[in-house]
């Protein structure tokens, strides 16, 4: 008995692959019609595959679009660290540009100074605590610099020599002038009738000079300007100082002070020319030949 059933066995799996392989002979072969359950089979791993592949296409397309995003931020950042060095690289040469027009400005001024030995400098300091009233320069008593010389840009008239030390000078503001620092001025008119004043101090409100001593019956313009006359030995004559901006008369009524604007920004020094006396400049070659 077991052997007949251990036959009957090999028999029907025998014939079940027989059938299996019939089957797919059937199946694989060219139609053009296809049995129901082929069609029930093959409708069904079609819409299995859309249910699979949809998702799976978002997901791939997401991540490629991150990807995309990701390499434009990175390019982003690079072209804005670009742009930023583009930008410093503008400030920076635009300050060369200002201080070599600076220093152009100072050597022009300087070679109309025939009686003088100008002596160029720069500013090195501002002192916190008179910030408006006093520079301090890199030229000193080494260079030939003593108290008391005139001080300009090329602009104009910005103060005076206040100390020296060997190799360091404090420059003097005219912001920080008072009535015991006068310069001896003229206001220029066309028609040559110069009007003679003393610069006097300085008014912090309106940030303008006062020129005072000047005639009640003298009339003077806006817009005129004022320039040192030389008179006195300190400052060299016909300096710019500034021009009128307003006139006034005194708290007595006996005479008029002008308001000036000053011809320099008092407020942005860089580069600056000290009116050295040519004779000085001699007297101390003599001494060290001597």
């Amino acid at each position: 008995m077991p052997s007949f059933f251990r036959r009957k066995i090999l028999i029907l799996v025998l014939v079940a692959f027989i059938i299996f392989v019939t089957l797919i002979g059937f199946s694989i072969r060219e139609r053009e019609n296809i049995s129901a359950p082929e069609r029930f089979i093959l409708d069904t791993t079609g819409v299995l595959q859309s249910i699979i592949h949809t998702p799976v296409e978002w997901v791939d397309n997401s991540i490629e679009t991150f990807q995309d995003v990701l390499r434009v931020y990175e390019q982003n950042e690079v072209l804005k660290e670009r742009l930023a060095e583009y930008e410093g690289l503008i400030v920076e040469n635009q300050e060369l540009e200002e201080e070599i027009e600076e220093l152009r400005g100072t050597t022009e001024r300087a070679e109309g100074l025939e009686k003088y030995s100008p002596v160029q400098a720069s500013v090195i300091a501002r002192s916190p605590e008179r910030w408006f009233e006093q520079v301090t320069i890199n030229r000193g008593s080494k260079h030939g610099i003593e108290k008391d010389m005139a001080v300009i840009t090329k602009e104009g008239l910005i103060g005076k020599i206040q100390s020296t030390a060997a190799f360091h000078s404090t420059v003097k503001l005219l912001s920080g002038f008072d009535t015991s620092n006068k310069i001896s001025s003229w206001v220029v008119k066309k028609n040559g009738d110069n009007v003679f004043g003393l610069v006097e101090g300085y008014d912090e409100e309106s940030g303008r000079l006062l020129l005072g001593g000047i005639n009640l019956d003298v009339k003077l313009k806006k817009g005129e300007k004022v320039i040192s006359t030389g008179l006195g030995g300190v400052f060299p004559s016909r300096l710019q100082i500034g021009t009128v901006d307003e006139v006034k008369n005194d708290e007595y009524g006996l005479t008029k002070t002008a308001y000036i604007e000053p011809a320099a920004d008092l407020y942005e020094v860089n580069q600056v020319i000290i009116t050295r006396r040519s004779d000085q400049n001699d007297k101390e070659s003599q001494e060290e030949n001597s």
